[in-house]
């Protein structure tokens, strides 16, 4: 099989290039700078308000999750409370009935202990 001529390293060569070309895509890259500085701009505007945003609701979800903190910790002194009351409650009943039955006061105490 013969061999291509010429090398495969060879470096290849542009076409000539005029003036008005370079010029030309010099602006039509200047233009499309332009746009794309434009376009970063507005992002980096939306990107602030975002920011913004995303603080407000941080602050908000802060104050929410202090408020509910402090709503279950009413919560469970109020069922340790009630609970409280129902163990008083029947400790009294059991101490009534206990009395009904003709138990003294001191054996009931001593019970208690």
């Amino acid at each position: 099989m013969p061999r291509p001529k010429g090398s495969k390293n060879k470096v290849k060569t542009l076409k000539a290039h005029s003036a008005a070309d370079y010029a030309a895509a010099v602006a039509e890259k200047n233009a499309e700078k332009e746009q794309l500085t434009g376009e970063i701009d507005a992002i980096n505007g939306e990107i602030a308000d975002l920011k913004a945003q995303l603080k407000s609701k941080k602050a908000a979800l802060k104050t929410a999750d202090k408020m509910i903190a402090k709503l279950e910790a009413k919560q469970a002194a109020e069922e340790a409370k009630a609970t409280q009351e129902a163990r008083k409650a029947e400790i009294d009943t059991a101490v009534e009935k206990l009395l009904t039955n003709g138990v003294s006061v001191e054996s009931i105490l001593e019970k208690l202990q």
